[in-house]
Protein backbone atom coordinates (compact mmCIF):
# COMPACT_ATOMS: atom_id res chain seq x y z
CA UNK A 1 0.00 0.00 0.00
CA UNK A 2 1.07 3.32 -0.96
CA UNK A 3 2.15 5.67 1.98
CA UNK A 4 -0.47 9.36 1.20
CA UNK A 5 1.74 12.47 1.06
CA UNK A 6 -0.27 15.04 2.41
CA UNK A 7 1.81 17.80 0.46
CA UNK A 8 0.54 16.25 -3.28
CA UNK A 9 -2.87 16.08 -1.55
CA UNK A 10 -2.90 19.67 -0.45
CA UNK A 11 -0.88 21.29 -3.41
CA UNK A 12 -3.43 19.26 -5.86
CA UNK A 13 -6.20 20.56 -4.07
CA UNK A 14 -4.88 24.13 -3.99
CA UNK A 15 -4.03 24.28 -7.65
CA UNK A 16 -7.53 22.99 -8.34
CA UNK A 17 -9.26 26.13 -6.35
CA UNK A 18 -6.70 28.23 -7.40
CA UNK A 19 -6.93 27.65 -11.15
CA UNK A 20 -9.74 25.47 -11.76
CA UNK A 21 -9.63 24.21 -15.53
CA UNK A 22 -11.32 24.64 -18.51
CA UNK A 23 -14.15 22.01 -19.80
CA UNK A 24 -15.22 22.02 -24.07
CA UNK A 25 -18.96 23.07 -24.08
CA UNK A 26 -20.02 19.38 -26.13
CA UNK A 27 -23.76 20.33 -26.35
CA UNK A 28 -25.73 23.43 -27.75
CA UNK A 29 -29.34 24.69 -27.98
CA UNK A 30 -29.94 23.67 -31.45
CA UNK A 31 -29.57 20.33 -30.50
CA UNK A 32 -32.37 20.44 -28.57
CA UNK A 33 -35.03 22.05 -30.70
CA UNK A 34 -33.99 25.47 -29.52
CA UNK A 35 -32.77 28.94 -31.61
CA UNK A 36 -29.98 30.89 -29.90
CA UNK A 37 -27.88 33.56 -30.65
CA UNK A 38 -23.99 33.05 -29.91
CA UNK A 39 -23.46 36.09 -27.56
CA UNK A 40 -20.17 37.96 -26.12
CA UNK A 41 -20.03 41.02 -23.83
CA UNK A 42 -18.03 42.51 -21.30
CA UNK A 43 -17.30 41.74 -17.42
CA UNK A 44 -17.10 44.68 -15.54
CA UNK A 45 -13.37 44.80 -15.39
CA UNK A 46 -13.40 44.28 -19.40
CA UNK A 47 -12.75 40.42 -19.58
CA UNK A 48 -14.88 39.26 -22.63
CA UNK A 49 -17.53 36.81 -21.70
CA UNK A 50 -19.26 34.32 -24.21
CA UNK A 51 -22.84 32.69 -24.18
CA UNK A 52 -25.58 31.70 -25.74
CA UNK A 53 -29.27 34.13 -25.98
CA UNK A 54 -32.02 31.69 -26.34
CA UNK A 55 -35.10 34.00 -27.99
CA UNK A 56 -39.13 32.93 -26.41
CA UNK A 57 -41.65 35.43 -26.72
CA UNK A 58 -42.11 36.90 -23.95
CA UNK A 59 -41.20 39.79 -21.67
CA UNK A 60 -39.47 37.62 -19.42
CA UNK A 61 -35.75 36.88 -19.12
CA UNK A 62 -33.96 34.39 -16.71
CA UNK A 63 -29.67 34.57 -16.79
CA UNK A 64 -28.44 31.00 -16.24
CA UNK A 65 -24.20 30.87 -14.57
CA UNK A 66 -22.41 28.11 -14.12
CA UNK A 67 -20.15 25.95 -11.21
CA UNK A 68 -16.63 25.12 -11.14
CA UNK A 69 -15.19 23.47 -13.24
CA UNK A 70 -18.06 23.61 -15.67
CA UNK A 71 -19.48 26.04 -18.46
CA UNK A 72 -22.88 27.25 -19.63
CA UNK A 73 -23.50 23.47 -21.44
CA UNK A 74 -22.95 21.67 -18.29
CA UNK A 75 -19.89 19.68 -17.14
CA UNK A 76 -18.49 16.29 -19.34
CA UNK A 77 -17.94 14.28 -16.02
CA UNK A 78 -18.45 10.59 -18.46
CA UNK A 79 -15.64 11.47 -20.21
CA UNK A 80 -11.93 11.30 -19.09
CA UNK A 81 -9.69 12.91 -17.71
CA UNK A 82 -13.20 14.76 -15.93
CA UNK A 83 -14.48 11.61 -14.03
CA UNK A 84 -13.42 12.74 -11.23
CA UNK A 85 -16.61 13.79 -9.61
CA UNK A 86 -19.03 10.67 -9.99
CA UNK A 87 -18.43 9.80 -14.13
CA UNK A 88 -21.34 11.22 -15.02
CA UNK A 89 -22.79 13.77 -17.13
CA UNK A 90 -23.88 17.63 -15.98
CA UNK A 91 -26.30 18.88 -18.69
CA UNK A 92 -27.86 21.96 -18.54
CA UNK A 93 -29.73 22.25 -21.74
CA UNK A 94 -32.77 20.16 -20.50
CA UNK A 95 -33.40 22.95 -17.86
CA UNK A 96 -32.93 25.76 -20.91
CA UNK A 97 -35.13 23.59 -22.56
CA UNK A 98 -38.07 23.91 -19.21
CA UNK A 99 -37.49 27.60 -18.93
CA UNK A 100 -37.68 28.46 -22.81
CA UNK A 101 -41.05 26.28 -23.35
CA UNK A 102 -42.48 27.81 -20.38
CA UNK A 103 -41.76 31.27 -21.72
CA UNK A 104 -38.52 32.22 -21.03
CA UNK A 105 -36.08 34.19 -22.93
CA UNK A 106 -32.44 32.40 -21.72
CA UNK A 107 -29.10 34.31 -21.38
CA UNK A 108 -26.70 31.83 -20.53
CA UNK A 109 -22.47 32.68 -20.40
CA UNK A 110 -19.53 31.16 -19.05
CA UNK A 111 -17.43 32.77 -15.89
CA UNK A 112 -14.04 33.96 -16.86
CA UNK A 113 -11.40 31.24 -17.15
CA UNK A 114 -14.15 28.46 -18.12
CA UNK A 115 -15.92 27.51 -21.11
CA UNK A 116 -14.87 30.09 -23.88
CA UNK A 117 -14.75 33.02 -21.60
CA UNK A 118 -11.72 35.27 -21.70
CA UNK A 119 -8.97 34.32 -18.89
CA UNK A 120 -8.89 37.22 -16.35
CA UNK A 121 -6.05 37.90 -13.20
CA UNK A 122 -3.81 35.15 -14.52
CA UNK A 123 -5.97 32.19 -14.83
CA UNK A 124 -6.96 32.71 -11.05
CA UNK A 125 -10.02 31.71 -9.40
CA UNK A 126 -11.77 33.10 -6.67
CA UNK A 127 -15.14 31.50 -5.39
CA UNK A 128 -16.79 35.14 -6.80
CA UNK A 129 -14.39 37.38 -5.18
CA UNK A 130 -13.39 38.32 -8.74
CA UNK A 131 -15.72 36.56 -10.76
CA UNK A 132 -18.87 39.22 -9.17
CA UNK A 133 -17.58 41.32 -12.13
CA UNK A 134 -18.94 38.71 -14.93
CA UNK A 135 -22.49 38.51 -13.11
CA UNK A 136 -22.72 42.13 -13.31
CA UNK A 137 -21.44 42.08 -17.01
CA UNK A 138 -24.19 39.43 -17.85
CA UNK A 139 -26.78 41.62 -16.18
CA UNK A 140 -25.61 45.08 -17.86
CA UNK A 141 -25.44 42.80 -20.73
CA UNK A 142 -29.01 42.05 -20.83
CA UNK A 143 -29.94 45.72 -20.18
CA UNK A 144 -28.04 47.36 -22.97
CA UNK A 145 -30.20 44.62 -25.72
CA UNK A 146 -32.86 46.36 -27.51
CA UNK A 147 -35.03 42.88 -27.13
CA UNK A 148 -34.04 42.52 -23.10
CA UNK A 149 -33.41 45.32 -21.83
CA UNK A 150 -37.01 45.82 -20.61
CA UNK A 151 -37.67 42.33 -19.76
CA UNK A 152 -38.57 40.91 -16.45
CA UNK A 153 -35.09 39.44 -15.33
CA UNK A 154 -34.16 36.80 -12.99
CA UNK A 155 -30.93 35.08 -11.81
CA UNK A 156 -29.90 31.05 -11.48
CA UNK A 157 -26.94 31.24 -10.06
CA UNK A 158 -24.91 28.14 -9.52
CA UNK A 159 -22.14 27.45 -6.97
CA UNK A 160 -18.97 29.61 -7.99
CA UNK A 161 -22.01 31.56 -10.04
CA UNK A 162 -24.14 32.02 -7.21
CA UNK A 163 -21.11 32.95 -4.61
CA UNK A 164 -19.94 35.68 -7.28
CA UNK A 165 -23.77 36.45 -7.32
CA UNK A 166 -23.79 37.47 -3.89
CA UNK A 167 -20.71 39.45 -3.82
CA UNK A 168 -21.70 41.58 -6.61
CA UNK A 169 -24.81 42.48 -5.02
CA UNK A 170 -22.43 43.58 -2.12
CA UNK A 171 -19.94 45.51 -3.64
CA UNK A 172 -22.93 47.07 -6.58
CA UNK A 173 -26.43 46.59 -5.04
CA UNK A 174 -27.39 49.34 -7.70
CA UNK A 175 -26.88 46.94 -10.54
CA UNK A 176 -29.55 44.57 -9.04
CA UNK A 177 -32.65 47.01 -8.84
CA UNK A 178 -34.00 45.59 -12.11
CA UNK A 179 -33.72 41.59 -10.45
CA UNK A 180 -36.94 40.30 -9.56
CA UNK A 181 -35.64 37.22 -8.02
CA UNK A 182 -32.60 34.47 -7.72
CA UNK A 183 -32.52 30.69 -7.63
CA UNK A 184 -29.36 30.39 -5.63
CA UNK A 185 -28.18 26.67 -6.28
CA UNK A 186 -25.65 25.48 -4.01
CA UNK A 187 -23.78 28.35 -2.52
CA UNK A 188 -20.59 26.90 -1.09
CA UNK A 189 -17.38 28.18 0.99
CA UNK A 190 -14.16 26.87 0.71
CA UNK A 191 -13.69 25.52 4.26
CA UNK A 192 -16.25 22.52 4.56
CA UNK A 193 -15.14 21.38 1.14
CA UNK A 194 -11.42 21.35 2.02
CA UNK A 195 -12.45 19.91 5.49
CA UNK A 196 -14.53 17.27 4.03
CA UNK A 197 -11.87 16.78 1.40
CA UNK A 198 -8.74 16.59 4.30
CA UNK A 199 -11.40 14.14 6.29
CA UNK A 200 -11.57 11.70 3.28
CA UNK A 201 -8.00 11.87 3.14
CA UNK A 202 -6.57 10.88 6.13
CA UNK A 203 -4.89 14.43 6.80
CA UNK A 204 -5.89 15.66 10.52
CA UNK A 205 -4.03 18.92 9.86
CA UNK A 206 -4.90 19.23 6.21
CA UNK A 207 -7.52 22.49 6.64
CA UNK A 208 -4.50 24.34 7.91
CA UNK A 209 -2.13 23.24 5.47
CA UNK A 210 -4.59 24.04 2.55
CA UNK A 211 -4.94 27.69 4.17
CA UNK A 212 -1.16 28.32 3.87
CA UNK A 213 -0.86 26.88 0.28
CA UNK A 214 -3.94 28.28 -1.30
CA UNK A 215 -2.57 31.68 0.12
CA UNK A 216 0.65 30.94 -1.90
CA UNK A 217 -1.16 30.80 -4.75
CA UNK A 218 -3.88 33.21 -4.71
CA UNK A 219 -3.01 35.88 -1.92
CA UNK A 220 -6.87 34.49 -0.61
CA UNK A 221 -6.89 32.47 2.81
CA UNK A 222 -9.80 29.95 3.02
CA UNK A 223 -12.10 31.89 5.24
CA UNK A 224 -12.40 34.62 2.34
CA UNK A 225 -13.67 32.48 -0.23
CA UNK A 226 -17.07 32.19 1.34
CA UNK A 227 -20.36 33.89 0.44
CA UNK A 228 -21.61 34.15 3.85
CA UNK A 229 -21.20 37.59 5.05
CA UNK A 230 -22.15 38.70 0.95
CA UNK A 231 -25.35 36.88 1.74
CA UNK A 232 -26.37 39.45 3.39
CA UNK A 233 -26.41 41.50 0.79
CA UNK A 234 -29.25 39.52 -0.88
CA UNK A 235 -32.80 41.09 -0.84
CA UNK A 236 -34.56 39.39 -3.75
CA UNK A 237 -36.71 36.86 -2.89
CA UNK A 238 -34.34 33.72 -3.23
CA UNK A 239 -34.67 30.53 -3.57
CA UNK A 240 -31.50 28.17 -1.89
CA UNK A 241 -31.13 24.59 -3.44
CA UNK A 242 -28.84 22.00 -2.14
CA UNK A 243 -27.88 18.27 -1.94
CA UNK A 244 -28.44 17.49 1.59
CA UNK A 245 -26.22 14.65 1.96
CA UNK A 246 -23.69 16.28 -0.34
CA UNK A 247 -20.42 14.49 0.59
CA UNK A 248 -18.47 17.54 -0.84
CA UNK A 249 -19.61 19.84 1.64
CA UNK A 250 -21.83 20.24 4.99
CA UNK A 251 -25.52 21.02 5.28
CA UNK A 252 -24.08 23.55 8.11
CA UNK A 253 -22.32 25.69 5.25
CA UNK A 254 -25.34 26.12 3.00
CA UNK A 255 -27.79 26.75 6.15
CA UNK A 256 -25.66 29.22 7.14
CA UNK A 257 -25.44 31.10 4.08
CA UNK A 258 -29.18 30.67 3.76
CA UNK A 259 -29.89 32.49 7.15
CA UNK A 260 -27.82 35.44 5.97
CA UNK A 261 -29.73 36.39 3.14
CA UNK A 262 -31.58 39.35 4.33
CA UNK A 263 -34.48 38.51 1.55
CA UNK A 264 -37.86 38.66 3.80
CA UNK A 265 -38.86 36.34 0.97
CA UNK A 266 -36.89 33.34 0.78
CA UNK A 267 -36.88 29.22 0.87
CA UNK A 268 -34.41 26.77 1.43
CA UNK A 269 -34.62 23.22 -0.39
CA UNK A 270 -33.17 20.24 0.65
CA UNK A 271 -32.21 17.67 -2.20
CA UNK A 272 -33.14 13.91 -0.96
CA UNK A 273 -32.06 10.69 -1.67
CA UNK A 274 -28.46 11.06 -3.35
CA UNK A 275 -24.86 12.08 -1.54
CA UNK A 276 -23.58 13.23 -5.09
CA UNK A 277 -23.15 17.30 -5.61
CA UNK A 278 -23.14 17.28 -9.27
CA UNK A 279 -26.70 15.36 -9.16
CA UNK A 280 -28.26 18.61 -7.97
CA UNK A 281 -26.68 20.48 -10.90
CA UNK A 282 -28.84 18.31 -13.32
CA UNK A 283 -31.90 18.46 -11.09
CA UNK A 284 -33.67 21.22 -12.56
CA UNK A 285 -33.16 19.79 -15.90
CA UNK A 286 -35.52 16.24 -14.78
CA UNK A 287 -37.98 17.74 -12.10
CA UNK A 288 -38.62 21.29 -12.93
CA UNK A 289 -41.78 22.09 -11.03
CA UNK A 290 -39.21 23.98 -8.27
CA UNK A 291 -37.78 26.57 -10.62
CA UNK A 292 -41.26 27.26 -12.74
CA UNK A 293 -43.06 27.61 -9.74
CA UNK A 294 -40.56 29.55 -7.82
CA UNK A 295 -39.76 32.02 -11.45
CA UNK A 296 -43.77 32.01 -12.13
CA UNK A 297 -44.53 33.34 -8.75
CA UNK A 298 -41.96 36.33 -8.81
CA UNK A 299 -42.18 37.11 -12.57
CA UNK A 300 -45.97 35.73 -13.42
CA UNK A 301 -46.85 32.65 -15.69
CA UNK A 302 -46.83 33.54 -19.23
Amino acid sequence: MSEVNPDRIIDGLADFFAKSMRTPILRRPDEYGMAYEDVFFPSLDGVGLEGWFIPADSDRLVICNHFMPGNRYGYPGHLDPWRGFGGFEVNFLPQYKVLHDAGYNVLAYDLRNHGRSGSGNGGLVAIGLIEYRDVIGSVRYAKSRRDTGGMQTALLSVCLGCDSTMVAMHRHPEEFTNIEALLALQPISARPFIGRACENAGLPDGVRMFDAAIHKRTGFHLDELSPIEYAKAVTVPTLVVQVHDDVLTKPSDVQTIYNHISAEDKKLFWIEGTTRRFDGYNYFGERPELMLDWFNTHMGAA
